[in-house]
């Protein structure tokens, strides 16, 4: 078998499967499945992690087989379906973690807490959602329209799968990746070694900053995006820090002692940082709106014919009576997906009714209409994100945009009814955050089972093994984003007198109490959210009953620059926007028309809206790994077999392991923080650098050094031919 042909783009009539379907070999066995399972886990936090500093994902199924193909190869010889279901079930928790971080995390800025079983139980519902609607579409999407929609990164970890049954090698690169990223990541975050960012405040150019935060996984997926894309949305960051912030900070020293709404700080004396945090960030929300409306709009044509070939293909497979006995045949049967779908909507309601966010209980009819809104809404975007991914691949998938119709359609629903309250915003979310996992998913899905529909899988079995994954990295994906919403947070003392009756009886606008008792070091605290007010700036803050003040402002982990989710602060901005207008709308809209000007120069404008409205800081360092990736394929196209162009090229594979590497070390030295916090292990523990190095180890210059010499890494195993 191992020398027969086989072409994963054969025409339709004339493909047979790898695997022919009279052929039985080890699929789903305990070992491909336990693997498949912790790399869910794995990969889904570090897609939380990577996603919410980035504001970009990766797939993380050819990463996956690669390492599978080396795995089980040391636990003895494993077939070619092993490796696709440990694929299968892994990829699943990077899909639903995308999801999760795209929508979910607007509950932060919404002005409610991020609690484990909330986040937890959405997530299980959007990603089962999912597989269930994928599995009656599966024959007409992957089988019968094999020449028409291609699934490129479907089929070319298929590539990968063949050619690791047949002997080749390309697990080395990606541990060298995850080697040589692990060990700068360590020696850079827990041992301190050298800085995170190095940064440079030019006096001849007040209000602007150059700096980046020199990780390896910023690294990794600016070569994986491509000098393009990352070239884009480096010009959107090059805008926002040098151009805007210095314009801002020019025109604001003409009034010394004027503090321009929404900050409250006069603008001469504010940083970099509260220029980007009061004036940059809503201008790229609204960047990020238009962007994603402008992109919704341009593939609605595709979007209402993948619907309508959706439905028809639905109701077609509905009235077929031909029993199918293959093996490569075999889905989960219908009374599946129809007693799942059942069962989500059951589960939906329940948990919005007896498990509601806290100050956010609605009615049992309310969220009888979010159930349903949530399965007509998740099957429409479910067909029309899988049919997408087939043409233009998973990582172009706009599910933000699938999801800002939602969110639009299903406000203007509740403004209709006259649901505008608090409970509704974040009920909105709830519908848009599952549609969200369940497109999300359903995208990885349609790829995975592309895979198995060209390497011989059997059906049935990567349904399970999707769900399984699902299963296994829901645990995991709620607990990173609480994580590193705590473990980034900052407290600075600040001094703002505020009336508490006037906030308890409602007469402050924008300032509310979230919390009646917030413990911090030892002190008790009034935890008050404001949103919208012209008095205190937007932010958390804890008052002291004492001194009948604000003495804290707490900015959470996630919103920050150093986790700023772009794309979950536009989901608030369009709830926000349509159902209570507590928006800074001259912000806003200089932001849209920004957007306007950039799509009329032709440029991608959601790419230049996300890094608009990302820190310099991010959005620099994804650029240098774009322009290694320039630098490794020049020339290589025509010598290289085309590497420059692949999917599984060497440098994307190193990068792949750099990513990894850099959040599963990331999120080691967030876990030491809060450890640290909480007193159970000794402060600054791992901290040796600065103490051997001295002052070297703050410099700018051995940050630079240091990322410089991870760049060249990459470049030299870029150059390097594949075994």
């Amino acid at each position: 078998m191992a020398t027969r042909t086989w072409s994963s783009t054969a025409p339709p009539g004339e493909f047979r499967p790898y695997v022919p379907p009279e052929q039985t070999q080890a699929e789903f066995t305990l070992r491909a499945v336990l693997f498949g399972a912790f790399f869910g886990i794995v990969f889904g936090a570090v897609t939380v992690y990577v996603g919410l500093r980035a504001g970009l994902t990766v797939s993380a199924s050819i990463p996956i087989a690669v390492l599978s193909i080396s795995l089980l190869r040391a636990f003895g010889r494993a077939t070619i379906l092993e490796n696709n279901i440990v694929q299968t079930t892994g990829s699943a928790g990077e899909s639903v973690a995308a999801g999760v971080l795209f929508t979910l995390p607007a509950l932060i800025f919404l002005g409610y807490p991020l609690e484990y079983g909330l986040v937890f139980l959405l997530a299980l519902i959007g990603g089962i959602l999912g597989v269930l609607f994928m599995i009656p579409l599966r024959r007409q999407l992957i089988v019968k329209e094999h020449g028409n929609l291609l699934y490129p990164e479907g089929t070319a970890c298929a590539d990968v799968l063949v050619a690791g049954d047949r002997g080749g090698s390309f697990a080395g690169r990606v541990f060298w990746g995850l080697g040589l990223g692990g060990v700068y990541a360590f020696l850079m975050h827990s041992v301190g070694a050298w800085k995170v960012r190095p940064e440079y405040q030019p006096s001849w150019l007040p209000g602007a900053s150059f700096r980046a935060d020199v990780t390896p996984e910023y690294l990794g997926v600016g070569y994986i995006i491509g000098p393009r894309v990352a070239g884009v949305i480096f010009a959107g960051g090059v805008f926002s820090w040098l151009v805007l912030m210095p314009a801002i900070k020019f025109f604001g020293s003409l009034q010394p002692e004027l503090a321009l709404y929404p900050s409250t700080i006069p603008i001469p004396r504010m940083t970099p940082d509260q220029l980007w945090a009061s004036y940059i960030r809503p201008m790229g929300a609204g960047a990020v709106a238009a962007a994603g409306l402008i992109t919704l709009l341009k593939t609605m044509p595709t979007i209402l014919s993948a619907l309508r070939s959706g439905l028809k293909d639905f109701r077609a497979e509905n009235a077929e009576t031909v029993a199918l006995t293959s093996r490569v045949d075999r889905d989960l049967s219908m009374r599946i997906v129809v007693g799942g779908s059942i069962l989500v909507v059951a589960m939906m309601w329940a948990l919005l009714t007896f498990r509601p966010v806290p100050g956010a209980q609605t009615g049992w009819f309310a969220n009888l209409v979010a159930a349903i809104f949530v399965v007509i809404f998740g099957f429409l975007f479910v067909t029309v994100s899988s049919r997408i991914c087939g043409l233009i691949g998973t990582s172009a998938n706009p599910v933000s945009g699938m999801t800002i119709a939602t969110l639009m359609a299903t406000c203007a629903v509740f403004l209709l009814l006259g649901w505008t309250g608090d409970a509704y915003a974040v009920l909105a979310l709830m519908i848009g955050g599952v549609v969200c996992i369940a497109a999300a998913n359903a995208g990885a899905t349609s790829q995975d089972l592309k895979t198995g529909y060209l390497v011989g899988a059997t059906p049935s079995r990567q349904q399970i093994g999707l769900v399984i994954g699902v299963l296994a990295s829901v645990f995991v994906i709620g607990a990173t984003l609480i994580l590193m919403n705590k473990g980034l947070a900052e407290y600075r003392p600040v001094q703002i007198p505020v009336d508490l009756d006037a906030v308890r009886a409602g007469q402050l606008r924008g300032v509310r109490v979230e919390q009646e008792r917030y413990e911090h070091e030892g002190r008790s605290y009034i935890l008050l959210n404001a949103i919208g007010s012209r008095t205190v700036p937007d932010g958390k803050y804890l008052y002291d009953p004492a001194t009948g003040q604000i003495e804290i402002q707490w900015q959470p982990g996630i919103g920050s620059d150093r986790a700023a989710a772009p794309q979950a602060r536009l989901m608030a901005t369009v709830i926000n926007g349509i159902l209570k207008q507590e928006l800074p709308w001259r912000l806003v809209a200089l932001g849209v028309f920004l957007v306007l000007v950039v799509e009329l120069l032709g440029i991608r404008s959601l790419a230049f809206a996300v890094g608009s409205y990302l820190s310099i800081s991010t959005t620099l360092a994804i650029f240098a790994g774009g322009v290694v990736r320039w630098l490794a394929e020049r020339g290589t196209a025509k010598t290289a077999g085309g590497h420059a162009e692949s999917e599984v090229s060497p440098g994307s594979l190193y990068a792949s392991g750099l990513i990894a590497a850099g959040g599963i070390l990331g999120l080691f030295a967030i876990l030491m923080k809060v450890l640290e916090d909480a007193g159970a292990v000794p402060r600054d523990l791992l901290l040796v650098g600065p103490h051997i190095l001295g002052t070297v180890a703050t410099s700018n210059w051995l940050s630079v050094l240091a990322f410089f010499l991870l760049g060249f890494s990459l470049f030299h195993f870029a150059r390097k031919k594949l075994d």
